[in-house]
């Protein structure tokens, strides 16, 4: 279920509200009954929790050199090259 983040017109007063996607957008603000409107976020990135869930589960792979050819014509990096 979403956390949406509201602010309210009057008291500036900020709260976090867990609404389903289906559910309308909240009108007044708890604290003083002022009218609330709901904020943009960013959002959160996934968070795994639980077994199963390692920190190198999904690590970026390096990427691959390739074997070019030294300027020279020779197979490998010579001191004329560099």
């Amino acid at each position: 279920m979403p956390t949406y983040e509201y602010e309210c017109g009057d008291c500036k007063n900020q709260f976090d509200e867990m609404q389903n996607i289906t559910d309308s957008t909240l009108k007044n603000c708890p604290k003083c009954g002022g009218v609330a409107r709901r904020l943009i976020s960013a959002g959160a990135g996934i968070i795994f929790k639980g077994k199963g869930f390692y920190q190198t589960d999904y690590k970026k792979q390096p990427e691959k050199k390739e074997n070019k050819p030294a300027p020279c014509g020779k197979s490998e990096k010579c001191a004329c090259c560099e």
